[in-house]
């Protein structure tokens, strides 16, 4: 007997744990949470590849033709590779001036979306339709006495 009630406590326990979980992950903050992580992470590899391959090497390669390198991992000078230095400050540089223009424009749209809002005529309220329906039938039975 006492066994039973032992393993029906487990079982209701763990009943318990994963109804509490499903619900934990059934949130919504959750599941928007999970979906901006899972986003960000595609987008920051976007990021990283059109700076990588793309923005980094118009930049440098003058730079490298210049200073007689291949690879900007090449550049030191006794033993301090200042060449990979330079190519992660000019990266921090670049990715935040391209994520500045990717929210300035956000934010500029986003702005003109309120403009767009704020000059609809605004839709009357249930109550004034409510009234302006109810005058009106009055108009009608008043014709019709």
């Amino acid at each position: 007997m006492a066994n039973r009630q032992a393993r029906d406590r487990a079982v209701n326990s763990a009943g318990g744990f994963i109804r509490d979980f499903k619900e934990f992950l059934m949130r919504g903050n959750v599941v928007d949470l999970a979906v901006a992580v899972i986003i960000g992470g595609a987008f920051g590899a976007v990021i990283t590849s059109f700076i990588g391959d793309i923005i980094t090497p118009l930049l440098l390669n003058p730079a490298l033709q210049a200073a007689g390198a291949e690879d900007i991992a090449a550049l030191t000078f006794n033993g301090i590779k200042y060449g990979l230095f330079l190519a992660a400050v000019l990266n921090f540089v670049v990715i935040a001036f391209v994520l500045f223009l990717i929210i300035r424009a956000f934010e500029k749209f986003k702005r003109k979306q309120e403009v767009e809002e704020a000059e609809a005529p605004a839709e009357p309220s249930i109550e004034e339709k409510l009234n302006t329906t109810l005058i009106e039938l009055t108009a009608v039975m008043e014709r019709k006495l």
